[in-house]
C-alpha cells in the first residue's frame, strides 16, 4: 500500500526457482543504490537493485551460492557491508558486498557450524561500536547463541543465553536512547509463549561466577537468574545479562520488532493466539508492561471452523513513524492499523487480501464488474474496483462467497448475481449473491442490479457443515465476540446492516471478509463420479457444461445442466479418453469446445431443431503432443476460430471453417501453458492474445485476424 490512495503493487521480483523464506533491505551508509535481499529454499540469496531506466523494475545483480540446504533467514549489518544467512544445512555464512564501478562485487567470509547442531530460525547483526560486532542466532533449540570476533575478524561462539523451552522463532535487537554508547536490548520470542529480553552493556563486569553451559538442567528460578555472559570483542568488553520475561500471548510467538518513537522504544510481538501485543517501560518502575493489544480477543478465538478463527499472526512490522502496524496472518491477509492521535486509539484501516495457496480458475461477471478467483486455499474471492473519488480507484477483495472444506478447482458466473463452482467432490454448488454484498457494489463500485430486491439477506455456515445456507434478517456478531472484544481490537464501524457490518466508505477488512460476506448456495448439481475438473456456462445463462477427472470413457464425459430448474440434459457428450481439462462456448453459444488429457480438442454443434442438445462436429485427436490445459474462442467478428495451449509449449490457432488437421499458425513457449484467453474484441483491427506458461511468465500478442499471424509481443515481466 502506498499513503492514502491505496497503490500497492509496484514491482514483481521473480527470479527465484522455490520459495522464498527471508527477504531484507540492504540500505548502505555510502551514497550506493540500494539493495533488497531475497533467500530461497533453491538454496540461493539474490540481490536485487532497481533498474537504472525504470524505478519500479528490478534486476538481479549478485547471487549468493554455497548453502547446502534451504535458506531460513537473512539479516544485514549496511554500517560494516555484511550479509549474514542461516539455512537448513545448520551453518551460518558471512557475506560481504562492495560498491566498485557501478557494480556489486559479492565475497564469502566465513562459515560458521553451528553446535550444538541446530537449523537456524533467525539472525541478529549488531555493531556494538568500532570493530565490534556481535551476531545472535536462534532456532530449532531453546538457546541464543552469540558470535563476536575475539582476536580476528571472524565471528567465534563467545556466549550462550538460555532460557526458552521451545523453539526460538525471532529476534531483535534495538538501542535503548540515541546516544552512541547506549545499552541494546535483545527480545526473543518462542514457541514456549514468551519473550525474554537482554540487555548488551559495554564495560560491565560479570556478579555471579562462570557462565552456564548449554544443556544444564534449570528449573524457574534460574529463568529469571540476573547471569552475566562476557563477550570480547577487538574494542573492548560487552555484557549480556537477562532483563525481563514478558507473558501475555497464548499461543506461540512467532515475531518481536523494536521501534523508538519520540525517543521511546516499544516492542510488537505477533502470535499464533491471533494478536498483536505492544510493550512499553514504565517510566517510574523500568517494568516491562503489555499496553495495547490487537486482533481477535474472543472466547471463540480457537474455533476451527470456516468463519471462526483467523487462524493466528505470522508476521507484525512497524511503519517507521511507528503511527500504524500491519501484520500477515494464515488466512493471507495483512491487516492494518492506524494510531488515532484524536481518538487516542489504534483503528483498523484497509489491509491487502489474496489466496494463500495457487489460484487453480477465475471467472469475471457477465458485465464485466467484477471478478472471481477460486484456488486450492479452499476459498472463493470476489474482486471489485473501490472508487475513492473521480481522481483514485483501486482493486480489493469484496466479498469471499464460499469458504469450503475441498480444494476448489473451477468456477464460471452465471449471469451478473450468481456463481457455479466445482471443487474435488462429485458436486457442482451454485451460489447467490445476497443483498449485503450487492449494496457494498452499488456503494464503493457503482456496481448496480436491477434485481436486488430479490436476492437473499445473507448466509452463514452451519458448524461442521460444508454448505452456506441462507438467513432471514440481518447477521449480527456473536454475542460474546461483542462482550469480550478489546477496545483496540474492533473497528470503529458499528454493527448495523444486513452483512453484520456498515462499509459505506471502504472495503470490508479481513474478519469482516470471513464472516458476514458469504454467499448462500441455492442448488447441488450431480451426476459426475469423480472430482470435478472444468465447469463452463454459456453465454446467455441457459446452460452449464461440466466434467470431472476420469481415466476411462465411462466418466470422461461432458455433462449438460440447464439452469431453469437446474435438470441434467441427458445423454452426456461423450467427446474424450481422458480428463477433459477445459470447457468453452463461442460468443453465439452455437459451438462448445472440449480439451483434455488426452491430447484432442473437440467441438460440439448446438442442434437446431433442440437447442439445448449439442451433437459432435469436429474433432483432432492429434491436436499436440501433450496435454491440451487451456482454450478459447475468438470474437465472432472474426469468424469460427479458437485457440489452444498445451504443455508441449506450444500454442495452437484453429480455424473451423477451415482444415481441422493442422492448425492456422502455432507459437512456442519457453515452458508449458497453462491459461490462454483472446479479448473480447479488436484492438486497432487486431485480435488480443494473452498466455500464460508454468514458470509465471504472462505474454500479450497481437494478430492480424484474417491470416492469425503474429504482428507484435510483450513480456508482462518487461513491462
Amino acid at each position: 500500500m502506498k499513503g492514502e490512495d491505496h497503490q500497492g503493487l509496484t514491482a514483481l521480483l521473480g527470479g527465484h526457482s522455490d520459495d522464498v523464506n527471508a527477504v531484507r533491505f540492504f540500505h548502505p551508509a555510502a551514497a550506493w543504490p540500494h539493495l533488497v535481499l531475497s533467500g530461497s529454499v533453491d538454496r540461493t540469496i539474490r540481490l536485487w537493485q532497481t533498474d537504472s531506466t525504470a524505478n519500479l523494475v528490478y534486476k538481479t545483480v549478485g547471487i549468493l551460492e554455497g548453502h547446502a540446504a534451504s535458506i531460513n533467514c537473512l539479516d544485514v549489518a549496511p554500517e560494516c557491508q555484511l550479509v549474514a544467512s542461516g539455512a537448513a544445512d545448520a551453518t551460518i555464512k558471512i557475506w560481504y558486498l562492495d560498491y566498485v564501478d557501478n557494480q556489486w562485487r559479492t565475497s564469502f567470509l566465513q562459515t560458521i557450524q553451528t553446535s550444538p547442531k541446530f537449523l537456524p530460525l533467525n539472525l541478529r547483526l549488531a555493531v556494538l561500536g568500532p570493530n565490534a560486532l556481535l551476531l545472535a542466532a536462534a532456532g530449532t533449540k531453546g538457546n541464543i547463541y552469540v558470535y563476536a570476533a575475539r582476536s580476528s575478524h571472524e565471528l567465534v561462539h563467545q556466549a550462550t543465553l538460555s532460557g526458552h523451552e521451545g523453539w526460538i522463532r525471532s529476534l531483535a535487537i534495538g538501542s535503548e536512547t540515541y546516544e552512541p554508547n547506549s545499552d541494546l536490548l535483545l527480545a526473543s520470542a518462542s514457541q514456549d509463549k514468551y519473550i525474554r529480553l537482554w540487555r548488551i552493556r559495554q564495560h560491565h563486569s560479570s556478579t555471579s561466577g562462570e557462565d552456564q553451559q548449554p544443556g544444564e538442567h534449570f528449573d524457574f528460578e534460574s529463568l529469571l537468574s540476573n547471569k552475566t555472559h562476557r563477550v570480547n570483542t577487538l574494542s573492548g568488553s560487552y555484557s549480556l545479562t537477562f532483563e525481563a520475561l514478558l507473558l501475555s500471548h497464548d499461543d506461540w510467538i512467532y515475531t518481536v520488532s523494536w521501534q523508538r518513537t519520540a525517543g521511546k522504544l516499544r516492542l510488537l510481538s505477533a502470535s499464533a493466539d491471533g494478536s498483536l501485543a505492544m510493550w512499553d517501560s514504565d517510566a517510574a518502575s523500568g517494568v516491562w508492561v503489555c499496553t495495547t493489544r490487537l486482533g481477535e480477543i474472543s472466547i471463540q478465538k480457537g474455533s476451527t471452523t470456516a468463519t471462526g478463527s483467523m487462524g493466528g499472526f505470522w508476521i507484525g512490522l512497524w511503519s517507521p513513524d511507528g503511527e500504524s502496524v500491519a501484520c500477515l496472518g494464515r488466512t493471507g491477509s495483512w491487516r492494518l492499523w492506524i494510531y488515532d492521535k484524536d481518538q487516542e486509539r489504534w483503528l483498523q484501516g484497509v489491509g491487502i487480501t489474496g489466496h494463500t495457496k495457487p489460484v487453480m480458475d477465475i471467472a469475471w461477471a457477465k458485465d464485466g464488474s467484477y471478478l472471481l478467483s477460486t484456488g486450492s486455499d479452499q476459498t472463493t474471492r470476489l474482486h471489485a474496483e473501490w472508487i475513492h473519488d473521480e481522481r483514485c480507484a483501486s482493486w480489493h477483495e469484496f466479498a469471499r462467497p464460499q469458504i469450503h472444506g475441498y480444494d476448489l478447482d473451477c468456477i464460471d458466473t452465471i449471469g451478473d448475481f450468481r456463481f457455479v463452482s466445482g471443487a474435488d467432490e462429485k458436486l457442482l454448488r451454485v451460489f447467490d449473491e445476497p443483498k449485503g454484498t450487492a449494496e457494498l457494489l452499488r456503494t464503493l463500485c457503482g456496481v448496480r442490479h436491477a434485481s436486488e430486491q430479490e436476492l437473499p439477506e445473507a448466509a452463514n455456515i452451519p458448524v461442521l457443515g460444508l454448505s452456506n445456507k441462507a438467513v432471514e434478517g440481518p447477521l449480527e456478531p456473536p454475542p460474546d465476540q461483542a462482550a469480550s472484544a478489546d477496545a483496540n481490537s474492533q473497528s470503529n464501524i458499528p454493527v448495523s446492516n444486513d452483512m453484520g457490518f456498515q462499509a459505506s466508505d471502504r472495503p470490508p477488512i479481513e474478519d469482516e471478509l470471513a464472516k458476514y460476506t458469504l454467499w448462500p448456495e441455492t442448488e447441488k448439481l450431480y451426476g459426475h463420479g469423480y472430482e470435478i475438473s472444468a465447469v463452463a456456462v454459456s453465454h446467455d445463462g441457459s446452460l452449464i457444461a461440466t466434467a470431472c477427472k476420469a481415466s476411462s470413457l465411462d466418466h470422461a464425459v461432458i455433462r449438460l445442466f440447464e439452469t431453469r430448474d437446474w435438470r441434467e440434459l441427458k445423454p452426456p457428450l461423450v467427446a474424450h479418453s481422458l480428463t477433459v481439462t477445459c470447457l468453452q462456448f463461442n460468443g453465439d453459444d452455437r459451438y462448445l469446445l472440449s480439451t483434455g488429457r488426452d491430447r484432442q480438442w473437440t467441438v460440439c454443434e448446438r442442434d437446431g431443431g433442440d437447442l439445448q442438445l449439442f451433437r459432435p462436429k469436429a474433432k483432432n485427436s492429434k491436436a499436440h503432443s501433450r496435454m491440451i490445459l487451456s482454450a478459447c474462442w475468438a470474437p465472432l467478428v472474426v469468424g469460427e476460430i479458437f485457440i489452444t495451449g498445451s504443455r508441449d509449449k506450444s500454442v495452437r490457432l484453429w480455424d473451423l471453417q477451415k482444415t481441422y488437421s493442422e492448425p492456422m499458425n502455432s507459437m512456442t513457449t519457453s515452458a508449458p501453458v497453462t491459461a490462454v484467453d483472446i479479448l473480447g474484441r479488436l484492438v486497432e483491427s487486431m485480435l488480443v492474445l494473452a498466455v500464460a506458461t508454468e514458470s509465471g511468465d504472462t505474454s500479450i500478442h497481437f494478430l492480424e485476424p484474417t491470416t492469425l499471424n503474429i504482428k507484435s509481443s510483450y513480456s508482462l515481466r518487461d513491462r
